[in-house]
Formats: C-alpha cells, structure tokens, sequence
C-alpha cells in the first residue's frame, strides 16, 4: 500500500488483539527476572508494548507511579529498552483502578500489549466480516487443578 492510499476500512489494518495484564509485586519486591522476557517476545516479534507503567501502593493506600532504574541490582539499566512505552491507552482512571487490587505495600507493573503473532489472522478474520465477541482467560491455577484431577469431566468447559 502506499503512502497515498489510506485503508479503505479499520477492517484493512493489521492488528493483533491488545491484552493488559497488572503484575503484582507483594512488599514491591520486583527483581527484573521476567524482563529479559519481555524483552525476547518483543524482540521476536510476538507482542508489541504498547505501555509500561509501574505504581506502587503505600501503606496508606495511596497509588503513586515510580520510576524504576535497577530492578536486579545489577548496575544496568533494566527498563531503558522500554522507555517511551506510552500509546496513551492507559489514562490516570485505568492506572488508579489497577491500584485497587494491590495489597498496600506492594508495587505493580502494568503491561499494555499488542499480539503482533495474530495480527494476520485477526485481519482475516475482520476482513471476512467476522468480529470478536468474546474473549477470556483461563486462570493458572485451574489449568493446573484441571490437569492434576482424577476427575475426567473436570477438564470440560469452565
């Protein structure tokens, strides 16, 4: 497509479905272990950041955003790969709803992000007139409970 041709539609662009995720961190203790990670899926192009912002809960209850240098200790700036993360889609409204589910005294990273590795079907799919009408996840621990039962019927829809 070039510059001068606009999509014809929203159906045309190529998108992926854009999940959020709030990560706890029980007494803020955050160690950067899952950055690496982060940065591998990103760098093989199986998600997009769209935003990163990490708060933290005081023992008042009060949400604060906080920078974060050193995550690991180790000297190296853990979070410079992810500087300028911010798409917009998380507003002040969203940032103090995710405080609400913090345990006082914790912090949080809060992870906007797009799932480039479905863009192409996801595409398909609108282009085909089709549209998502639901969506969910399935928490860890029931896929564990489900997998370690003697129960057969306990893997069926949940």
């Amino acid at each position: 497509m070039s510059v001068d041709q606009a999509p014809s539609s929203t159906d045309d662009i190529e998108m992926g479905p854009v999940d959020y995720i709030v990560v706890e961190f029980p007494e803020s203790r955050m160690t950067g272990e899952g950055l690496p990670l982060l940065v591998d899926l990103v760098d093989r192009g199986l998600i997009r950041i769209l935003d990163l912002v990490f708060v933290t809960k005081d023992l008042d209850g009060v949400v604060h955003g906080i920078a974060v240098a050193d995550l690991d200790g180790d000297g190296e700036l853990d979070l410079a790969v992810f500087e300028g993360a911010a798409s917009g889609l998380l507003s002040d409204d969203d940032i103090a709803e995710a405080g609400e589910v913090l345990q006082s005294g914790s912090s949080a990273g809060i992870l906007v992000y797009e799932n480039t590795w479905a863009a192409p079907f996801a595409t398909a799919i609108r282009r085909g007139g089709g549209q998502l009408v639901a969506s969910g996840r399935i928490p860890f621990d029931a896929l564990v409970e489900a997998a370690t039962s003697d129960d057969p019927s306990s893997t069926s829809d949940h």
